[in-house]
């Protein structure tokens, strides 16, 4: 086993979207880095999670059934467990050209996750993140 896939063995993730394929992609960048995996494909399966189980940290969809289910998540994680990291996923640029933007306490005070990241990020990009938020 390798130091990035020993570095968080034992910690468990959250991820939910909608989009099968890349639900099964960052269950297995997660996998690869020594997460056990929790999934959900919709905004009512994550409320579901969130409340049934305990995580280490969460990759939420921004646009599942609602166009703002991640935010919605990020919220009820936060306001259950404030101290869980999120991480929202979109692809809300690229089809809207609207920048969702976390670096400012305004943002954050209704946003309510730690990272928004473009769908088509890396897996090292992934990890890095990861690695800012859990240390």
């Amino acid at each position: 086993m390798s130091e990035q896939e020993k570095r968080y063995f034992g910690k468990t993730a959250l991820v939910v979207d909608d989009d099968f394929d890349y639900q099964e992609l960052i269950s297995f960048y997660l996998k690869s880095y020594g997460f056990e995996v929790v999934v959900g494909g919709s905004q009512a399966e994550g409320e579901k999670l969130i409340q049934e189980t305990d995580f280490d940290l969460a990759v939420f969809d921004l646009m599942m059934e609602n166009s703002d289910s991640g935010f919605v998540l990020s919220y009820k994680l936060k306001k259950t467990n404030p101290k869980i990291p999120v991480i929202i996923v979109t692809n809300v640029t690229n089809e809207t050209g609207y920048h969702f933007d976390v670096s400012t306490d305004e943002m954050r005070s209704w946003i309510k996750a730690d990272v928004i990241l473009d769908k088509d990020i890396r897996n090292e990009q992934l990890y890095n993140e990861i690695n800012k938020l859990l240390g």
